[in-house]
């Protein structure tokens, strides 16, 4: 027996039920769409007097897709609303995901009808969860539904919160993995978003060290992406790419080893090597869409960058010219260039004709540099281990000087 309860205002979830039932039934005749309506509003009310709260999720969302296609898109978002707002109800977890997938499953079913609507509804979702993983499941689905309907604009702002994210769901290395692959293929498609492209790429790739080598095989091609983005991005000059067992696998490969040369040559070579590497690979680098006379003019800042660090902080114009192969006119256009791009700080000395460097950047940054900040670090703790010392020494004797002068005075 049914126990219907009066109530002064209807339930917003039995109104929702009301809703769709006259919806899907419409075209049926008033006693078929009466019928269907009191059955459906019958079993809902037991669902809610019974706390069965995922089945009456499920009962909502039988006719989830006739209402994508009759409602208004604001009686649309109303309805899923009230769905989305059942997983406040139970106080299991598991129950909380399960009716989070059951929602997020007919969400994205037709990613290419209203998507931008159906997105707006999986982060209102997304906001009413309080687990993380759950959270973590709808926000993929999120993406992946934004790829699918063309609509990734409305997730890319998103991206910037990506280190809060990670800290709040606490997700494992295989989800990690999926999230960073999703995100960066997202991002590859747009010019002003290339280098956080292949930040997300390379956060990819770092997730497969410790991994036994039949794991990392499965991140070949994108190992092989990694490289070519670094090489044609004309503001990248430094990483530790060669340190990445899923790049560092593609040495050893037949088709590849030739790729992984080139980014060889990018991060410890000098320009002589990659012209060298050039005469006999042409066809490879146009297949990865790479321009030859762009790799020239980075493989020339990079140069100029290693002498800069070899050179003993002078660099001679003749040394310049050589190693750049430029005209002896354009060395200080060169120089300038690197100075912009926040490769170097120097100063030009036209008169002697020597650039005398400051500073410039580490092309790679592994245990050989690691090493040399750890003796700089002890030297400087040793430098100023000294100046405190002769500071607290010129004290002690100020301190004795007036202590004498004030006995003689009295």
């Amino acid at each position: 027996m049914t126990t219907v309860v009066p109530t002064s205002e209807e339930d917003p979830a039995l109104a929702v039920v009301r809703f769709t039932a006259d919806l899907s039934w419409a075209d049926a005749g008033p006693e078929v769409a009466e019928g269907q309506l009191n059955r459906l509003y019958v079993e809902a009310q037991e669902c809610m007097l019974q706390n069965r709260w995922v089945d009456l999720a499920s009962l909502m969302l039988t006719s989830a897709d006739v209402v994508f296609s009759k409602a208004s898109e604001k009686d649309l978002e109303c309805v899923y609303t009230v769905i989305c707002d059942l997983v406040k109800k139970p106080e299991s977890l598991d129950q909380v995901h399960e009716m989070a997938e059951l929602i997020t499953t007919k969400v994205v079913q037709q990613p290419n009808d209203k998507p931008a609507l159906r997105l707006k509804i999986l982060f209102n979702l997304y906001n009413l969860l309080e687990n993380p993983y759950s959270q973590f499941f709808v926000y993929i689905k999120a993406l992946n539904l934004a790829v699918s309907g063309k609509v990734t604009e409305h997730v890319v702002p998103s991206f910037k919160k990506m280190d809060n994210f990670l800290r709040e769901w606490n997700i494992g290395v295989k989800d990690q993995r999926d999230l960073f692959l999703i995100v960066a293929n997202i991002l590859k498609d747009n010019k002003s978003s290339a280098k956080d492209s292949f930040n997300f790429l390379v956060k990819y790739l770092e997730t497969f060290s410790g991994e036994d080598s039949l794991t990392v095989n499965e991140a070949k091609e994108e190992a092989v992406r990694a490289v070519i983005e670094f090489v044609k991005a004309p503001d990248t000059f430094q990483g530790d790419l060669l340190e990445l067992p899923a790049i560092a696998l593609l040495e050893k490969d037949a088709k590849y080893a030739p790729v992984y040369k080139l980014l060889k040559i990018f991060l410890t070579e000098r320009l002589d090597a990659y012209l060298e590497f050039h005469s006999s690979n042409s066809t490879l680098l146009t297949s990865y869409g790479l321009v030859h006379e762009d790799c020239v003019a980075k493989m020339r800042l990079i140069s100029l960058v290693d002498l800069g660090t070899i050179e003993s902080g002078q660099i001679p114009y003749s040394l310049i010219k050589e190693t750049l192969q430029i005209e002896e006119n354009e060395v200080e256009s060169w120089i300038v260039k690197a100075i912009t791009a926040k490769l170097i700080d120097c100063r030009i000395d036209q008169m002697n004709q020597v650039v005398i460097v400051s500073r410039c950047i580490e092309r790679v940054f592994g245990l050989n540099e690691w090493q040399a900040l750890r003796s700089k670090l002890a030297t400087w703790r040793g430098n100023v281990a000294n100046v405190i010392s002769t500071i607290q020494a010129n004290k002690i004797a100020e301190d004795g000087t007036q202590a004498v002068q004030g006995l003689t005075i009295r």
